[in-house]
């Protein structure tokens, strides 16, 4: 009798082991490890009798090639994340925090679409009908032409899509949900979530259909399955945002048809998502400019320029080891910017709680935001208070040397258009190639910037001194 060949799989990461281990070498979990049947179909060794592979022809990389088509959905910010709509038989995997929106934002994706005369499915692994039928009531969609069902049976969807005209989108909710008969393995396992996602694949690239596809997401917020699902589709995009903000952020991780990094800026409501045109205007409506410790960064978030209120806050410590809490931004960036503070700056925040936060619900992730929090900082630090109508940009070396950053111009023109006056940038820095634009301060290290706010602290304390004492008047009793 011929052996039963098995592997052992981890459900975190898809790491393969040849026998079972208490702790995962590659991601470090403990008892992820399940054994399952050896691999079937793709890369498996072929059986006796099978027929052998076509012969196909090879091409060079010269000749013609037409730029992919683009199904527009009517929804602004989805198709500037897409990289300008949906490319015909592509997959988009998209992730994010249960209860954050995906189902809210692709429902309204697909009436959208459906609106266009497109045919479009939406099939649901975790609710049934008359619950999507509920969400689209809410959302006042719910005479849109979308076909639903519920169902998690790969066969059994490709089947029923086979019969008709191929959708223009199709939505799978979610793909941990999917099973398929042709892997042995519970549904939710590395094994049926990569062999669904590979079925489904082959269905879009055969048929010409948009697939996306919605992931769960672990602890740490990273997708949960197998890392090769990321590789295998077209484009991964992840909705982020806060419980606590009404900002919902749908931040493009991979595409292939666009550019990466890029962003989609949406607002929840009672009526569903709604798209926030200027998000720049919307992070800093209701900002104190008046108050030490606040700085406004221009930013950039893919192609899109974007202006943020960063928050700071020192205050003398009584432990022996100071606090550093950070929302929002990068804490070893923050240690690093205070070790600069400290060696080239002249200044003494050893004992000293520092908390940072960007206003919100945004997180940033280019370090040229090092100027602005640096600015924050020995703004909360000596009780200066910054202009309200300038802008910081720059990264700051180990050296204290503030080096330029990218897109400089499209970060100043931002800042004119909401009434910026004044932009302190590193000095090197490119022009803004407009003279409408706000008047450019140069800062090549670090110690001008603490020399700046330094003078500007002792002028707002000689004001204060100058001011007459208020004359209590004290009421006569009758």
């Amino acid at each position: 009798m011929a052996r039963v060949l098995s592997r052992f799989v981890c459900q975190t990461c898809g790491s393969v082991a040849q026998r079972w281990q208490g702790r995962c070498e590659d991601c470090g979990e403990w008892n992820t490890y399940v054994e399952e049947g050896a691999p079937s179909g793709i890369g498996a060794k072929a059986a006796a009798g099978a027929p052998r592979g076509r012969i196909f022809a090879l091409e060079g990389l010269t000749g013609s090639q037409a730029e992919a088509p683009r199904i527009r959905s009517g929804i602004a910010e989805l198709d500037r994340v897409t990289g300008g709509g949906f490319v015909p038989g592509s997959v988009i995997l998209i992730g994010g925090e249960p209860g954050i929106g995906k189902s809210t934002l692709l429902i309204q994706a697909c009436a959208a679409l459906a609106a266009q005369k497109r045919r479009v499915v939406y099939i649901s692994g975790e609710e049934a009908v008359a619950q999507v039928r509920l969400r689209a009531e809410r959302l006042a969609l719910s005479k849109a032409p979308v076909e639903l069902a519920a169902e998690t049976s790969v066969e059994d969807i490709l089947a029923t899509l086979q019969e008709g005209v191929a959708p223009a989108l199709l939505v799978i909710d979610s793909i941990q949900t999917m099973w398929t008969a042709r892997a042995d393995a519970a549904p939710g396992t590395v094994t049926q979530v990569r062999a669904s996602a590979q079925a489904l694949i082959r269905y879009a690239k055969t048929t010409g259909s948009c697939v996306i596809l919605v992931g769960h997401v672990t602890k740490d917020g990273q997708i949960a399955g197998p890392r090769v699902v990321e590789h295998m589709v077209d484009a991964v995009a992840s909705f982020e945002g806060d419980g606590g903000h009404q900002f919902r952020i749908l931040r493009a991780v991979k595409n292939r048809f666009g550019p990466t990094d890029e962003i989609g800026v949406f607002e929840m409501t009672g009526a569903g998502l709604s798209e926030v045109r200027n998000p720049s205007a919307l992070f800093l409506s209701g900002r104190d400019a008046s108050s030490p410790g606040t700085a406004v960064f221009a930013g950039m978030e893919g192609t899109r320029p974007l202006l943020v209120e960063i928050q700071a806050l020192v205050s003398p410590t009584s432990l022996g080891t100071p606090r550093r809490a950070v929302v929002g931004w990068d804490p070893s960036r923050l240690a690093m910017v205070l070790a600069v503070l400290e060696a080239h700056g002249g200044l003494r925040l050893g004992q000293h709680d520092v908390y940072l936060n960007v206003a919100g619900g945004l997180r940033i992730q280019e370090p040229a935001a090092d100027l602005a929090v640096a600015a924050a900082l020995i703004s909360s630090l000596t009780g200066a208070q910054l202009p309200a109508e300038t802008v910081y940009f720059g990264e700051i070396g180990l050296s204290g040397a503030v080096r330029p950053v990218v897109h400089a111009g499209a970060r100043l023109k931002e800042a004119a258009k909401l009434g910026f006056a004044r932009a302190v940038i590193p000095a090197p820095a490119e022009s803004g190639g407009s003279d409408s634009g706000p008047a450019t301060e140069s800062c090549g290290h670090i110690a001008v910037l603490v020399a700046d706010i330094a003078q500007r602290s002792s002028r707002n304390e000689g004001r204060q001194r100058q001011r007459p004492a208020p004359v209590r008047q004290e009421s006569a009793n009758v």
